[in-house]
């Protein structure tokens, strides 16, 4: 295994194929370099060399590692072989179907009942007056990427759902996401079906009926995390965002956070950055620059702390962005983690990525992971939650001080 900071020097060793786990052995220095597969993101064949037939493995938490295979057919042989166990193809190859308990293990439904949205709502004292459960998605009829049990306004009736369902892209209509205990709230929702002109009687009233929702405050914030200019593009193209001379007592705010291109070619720069063949201190600061990857870390923080903000002022917020599944999932989660000091712990931390990503649609499996099948880079956007949360661990001493993740130390 090579190792780039010293080339000369290269640790000697055996590759094992575990059932779940890449491990190299380096016999004379007794360490193991564990890479789980299933955080294997791709497996390149390099060029070949006087040494032998390089093999780059990339993972989905950052790490590389070069090994160099002196004999060019074992090196193909690994190379499909890593390809087979890291990119199935089908489901049920994956080893969970395959696996056979002991007695003594823990029982296969372990886990699976760990969260309840109804038992986290009802953590925020909801149902209440104002939002009441709505099961009209029980067969997943008014949006097929919510959940089936969502929570909307006390009283929104059947038509208005419906309405606003379909002048929503894909149907993601806005529903309860997060409520303070000052009953302002954060709803979530996907672009409206606008256009330049068109509008929707049920949806205008979706919203002011989540804004009568907050009886201490007046009005609300609708927050387009897009910049403006997507969101003008989306317009001409029948979607876009909410005109405001049709939408009451409502004040519209664009936040800029850039779209899943945008942090592909930026992420892609990043990665590259840390691959440098003779990395320095200055070249490393120059390419991180250049990347872009800390100013949308900062964009999103930014967004996220003006929401929570807001909501801490009594001002209840509805935030979307073209699909209401990317940076709005982002944002959405960030805001209720600083706010709510039980999302600071771990068994919070877990329900927040199971309500606010798993329960609302996000596409985990097209945007997990920094290179794709097809060789095509992904979106890291739960990768930038992290990120996200780590700076705030770090920068934010009155989210900090009672923030249990102590784990994400350990993702810097």
């Amino acid at each position: 295994m090579l190792d780039k900071y010293n080339l000369r020097n290269p640790s000697k060793g055996t590759l094992y194929f575990a059932t779940t786990h890449l491990i190299f052995v380096d016999h004379e220095m007794r360490k193991e370099t564990w890479i789980l597969l299933m955080h294997i993101s791709s497996v390149e064949r390099l060029p070949i060399t006087t040494t032998g037939s390089p093999l780059l493995v990339r993972t989905k938490t950052f790490q590389s590692v070069f090994f160099v295979i002196p004999r060019e057919r074992d090196c193909h042989e690994m190379h499909q072989t890593l390809l087979r166990l890291s990119q199935p193809v089908h489901i049920d190859e994956l080893y969970c179907f395959h696996y056979k308990q002991t007695p003594d293990d823990l029982p296969k439904s372990a886990g699976w009942n760990f969260f309840d949205i109804q038992t986290e709502f009802q953590r925020m004292n909801v149902p209440n007056d104002q939002w009441v459960l709505c099961t009209a998605n029980k067969d997943y009829e008014l949006c097929d990427t919510y959940p089936s049990e969502i929570y909307v306004p006390a009283k929104a009736t059947t038509a208005i759902l419906l309405g606003s369902a379909s002048f929503r892209s894909r149907g993601r209509l806005p529903a309860l996401a997060y409520l303070h205990h000052n009953k302002a709230a954060i709803a979530r929702c996907s672009q409206p079906l606008s256009g330049f002109s068109a509008r929707c009687m049920e949806d205008e009233q979706m919203l002011d009926l989540i804004r009568r929702a907050n009886p201490n405050c007046g009005y609300m914030y609708v927050v387009d995390t897009r910049p403006r200019i997507n969101a003008m593009v989306n317009r001409a193209a029948g979607k876009g965002y909410e005109n405001e001379a049709f939408y009451e007592n409502i004040k519209f705010q664009f936040s800029g956070i850039g779209n899943i291109h945008v942090m592909r070619k930026s992420l892609q720069k990043l990665v590259e950055t840390c691959e440098q063949n003779t990395p320095s201190m200055s070249s490393f600061l120059s390419g991180l620059e250049s990347s872009g990857w800390l100013k949308h870390i900062k964009s999103i923080l930014d967004t996220s702390w003006w929401i929570a903000c807001a909501v801490a002022g009594g001002v209840s917020v509805c935030v979307h962005c073209s699909d209401g599944w990317d940076r709005t999932a982002q944002v959405c989660s960030l805001a209720a983690l600083c706010l709510e000091p039980h999302y600071r712990t771990i068994n919070g931390y877990q329900a927040l990525i199971e309500k606010d990503w798993l329960s609302f649609g996000h596409k985990f499996t097209a945007r997990c992971g920094h290179i794709a099948c097809d060789g095509r880079e992904r979106s890291p956007v739960f990768t930038q939650l992290l990120d996200c949360t780590w700076q705030l661990l770090r920068q934010r001493p009155e989210v900090s001080k009672s923030l249990q993740l102590s784990f994400l130390v350990n993702y810097s």
